[in-house]
């Protein structure tokens, strides 16, 4: 069996001990002949190596292990490029999520005119970068990226790449399919073989089929309506402001009962509210600060404590790195196993674009993505969608043609966003904030 050379980008991230150890217990069905470990940030990047590298060396004794700075170093000889950074830091994604709370409209991560439009046109420079360094000094490996905003990564690597052996991947619906398996009584989230669409964060599950063929969604409905949304078992969506995510879950199904939603869509289709709850004193960011980055720090002075004695922590539950290596093995082996991930729509939802990057799923073979085709969809769900297509796809317009009038077009339509004037302010502040991440809008 063929072994695999992977690199995680952007190894300083809290994430990436899930990622190492679904790595290490999958070995069977991915064995590594080289892990490379790259980070810009030479003190996150040791502190994670030295929290792993317990595990990795009892689990994996004899693997050829890099921990780098080095761009050459870190993409030299790879088949598989797994990238998920940050650009900007938890110090930008503050300003991502205050900046529009400041004018009265959702500041989250991933979405509205932070997550989605700042965020993203600070990480595609990063992005296009590292593809263009990985296809340099690997020109036959595999880019997954799991780096955010993905819907605006993707449509700028599909106009800069063509997403030529690059694919696009959310960890979401995976973990909304553990919760549902658990809700269920079902013992993996790959139990359930879902029929879903939409765009990234953005979209929706038509039918959930078990191994008997048995469409369970119509079930899983009614529990929800009946009884709310049970949290899965990952320690992240847990935690207190995920349990207001699934609260408003079920409040989403009450009002919209055809389908099953993606959680984000809260920030969408409940938008005022969600402002309502959201102090812009104490954002997510905030909360990441106080709670994942503390508790690595606080697992890195253990380490330091007794680095002889200290044993590698593991996590309960690795849908994040799972799935990443998941769709590496169907890839490397020609798997053709079923996943959602983020493709271009060439008719896979036939009233969409067919220069959509739209979620649905695709059978992953060793030449990629094969998406499967669905009716049309409803006119509710297709206007939802195509107004935050064309959002996203303005934003990576100004990007590419440093167009201030783009970015306003794309915050002043985004959903989330009342009027111009909102808009306009929201931009000239995340323009200030944003510096030398953004370029020069004219």
């Amino acid at each position: 069996m063929k072994k695999n050379a992977v690199v995680i980008v952007g190894a300083g991230s809290t994430h990436t001990p899930g990622i190492i150890q679904s790595l290490l217990q999958k070995k069977d069905e991915f064995p590594l002949r080289k892990l490379a470990l790259f980070d810009i940030d030479e003190k996150r990047l040791h502190l994670v190596y030295d929290i792993m590298k317990q595990f990795i060396n009892e689990t994996y004794p004899g693997l050829e292990v890099v921990v780098t700075t080095n761009e050459e170093e870190a993409y030299t000889d790879i088949d598989f490029v797994f990238a998920q950074i940050r650009q900007g830091g938890l110090k930008l994604r503050s300003s991502d999520e205050k900046i529009p709370l400041k004018y009265g409209v959702v500041g989250q991560e991933t979405c509205g005119p932070g997550g989605s439009i700042s965020y993203g046109m600070r990480s595609i420079p990063a992005i296009i970068h590292i593809i263009k360094m990985a296809k340099k000094y690997s020109p036959n490996c595999w880019i997954l990226n799991y780096s955010n905003p993905a819907a605006v990564v993707a449509e700028a690597t599909r106009r800069e790449f063509n997403n030529e052996r690059i694919l696009n991947i959310c960890d979401m619906p995976t973990a909304i399919l553990l919760s549902y398996s658990k809700m269920l009584g079902l013992d993996s989230w790959q139990s359930l073989d879902p029929c879903y669409f939409g765009l990234n964060h953005f979209g929706w599950f038509t039918a959930l089929y078990d191994k008997e063929g048995k469409d369970r969604l119509p079930e899983l409905r009614e529990m929800i309506l009946t009884s709310g949304m049970t949290a899965c078992s990952d320690k992240h969506h847990k935690d207190k402001d995920w349990q207001k995510t699934w609260k408003q879950y079920a409040e989403i199904v009450k009002d919209y009962p055809d389908f099953l939603p993606n959680s984000y869509l809260q920030y969408y289709l409940y938008s005022s509210e969600m402002v309502a709850k959201m102090d812009i004193n104490r954002t997510r960011a905030d909360m990441v600060i106080e709670g994942r980055e503390q508790e690595m720090f606080a697992e890195h002075k253990k380490y330091l404590e007794s680095p002889e004695s200290y044993k590698s922590p593991l996590q309960e539950f690795t849908v994040f790195g799972d799935f990443i290596v998941d769709a590496a093995s169907s890839i490397a082996y020609n798997k053709g196993e079923r996943f959602l991930v983020i493709v271009e729509n060439n008719g896979a939802i036939p009233n969409m674009p067919a220069d959509a990057m739209v979620e649905v799923p695709a059978y992953i073979r060793s030449w990629g993505p094969e998406p499967v085709s669905i009716p049309a969809i409803p006119t509710f769900h297709k206007g939802m969608m195509e107004n935050q297509l064309a959002s996203e796809k303005l934003a990576v317009d100004a990007y590419f043609e440093n167009s201030y009038d783009k970015a306003l077009q794309a915050i002043a339509i985004n959903k989330t966003v009342p009027s111009t004037t909102v808009a306009r302010k929201i931009l000239d502040d995340l323009i200030e904030a944003n510096g030398d991440y953004w370029p020069t809008l004219k």
